[in-house]
C-alpha cells in the first residue's frame, strides 16, 4: 500500500510557486523540482525512470477563475460579491480577485476554507483517475483485549 502526501499534493495543484511537481509512485512523496535543475539527483532519476513519477499540473488559469466563480454563488454578501465577481472579467481576474478580496475579511476567511475543500476534491479526483486512493484518516484499530469502558471513551472522542 503507497502512503500519499495528500497536502503536498494539494499544494502542488495551487501552482503559487514556480516549481515543477511530480509525484512518486514509490514512495508517495511529492518531488519538487525547479525548471532549472536540470542536474539534481531527482531530475536524473526522473529522467531514468519516467514511468514512476506522474507530473502534477496546477491548475491552469481559467480553472482558477471557474473556481472564483463558483465560490461566488456560495457568497452572501451584498457589498463583497458585486465587486469580486467585476474581477473576474477583464484582465488579471485572479490578481485583482485577491486584491478586492482583502477588503472583505470574512469572505477571505470564506474563501480560503471554500478554495481548501475545491483544491481536496480536486486532487481525490485526481489520484482516482490515476487510480490511486489516500489513506483514510481514521486507522483501523484492533479492538481485541481493550476493556469496553475504554472502547466507549475511544469512539466518544472520535
Amino acid at each position: 500500500m503507497l502512503t500519499l502526501d495528500l497536502p503536498a499534493v494539494i499544494a502542488a495543484l495551487d501552482g503559487q510557486q514556480r516549481l515543477e511537481h511530480y509525484l512518486d509512485l514509490d514512495s508517495g512523496q511529492v518531488i519538487r523540482l525547479s525548471p532549472d535543475d536540470s542536474d539534481s539527483e531527482q531530475r536524473l532519476e526522473l529522467d531514468n525512470d519516467p514511468a514512476r513519477f506522474v507530473a502534477i499540473e496546477p491548475l491552469d488559469t481559467d480553472e482558477q477563475v471557474a473556481m472564483r466563480a463558483a465560490f461566488l454563488q456560495t457568497l452572501d454578501d451584498p457589498h463583497a460579491h458585486p465587486l469580486l465577481a467585476a474581477t473576474l472579467k477583464g484582465r488579471k481576474p485572479l490578481r485583482r480577485f485577491d486584491f478586492e478580496l482583502a477588503q472583505f475579511p470574512a469572505a477571505a476567511q470564506a474563501w480560503q476554507a471554500f478554495a481548501d475543500k475545491y483544491r481536496h476534491t480536486h486532487a481525490l479526483a485526481w489520484l482516482d483517475e490515476l487510480g490511486l486512493e489516500p489513506a483514510s484518516h481514521a486507522a483501523t484499530i484492533d479492538t481485541r483485549g481493550i476493556p469496553k469502558d475504554i472502547l466507549r471513551r475511544l469512539h466518544k472522542g472520535a
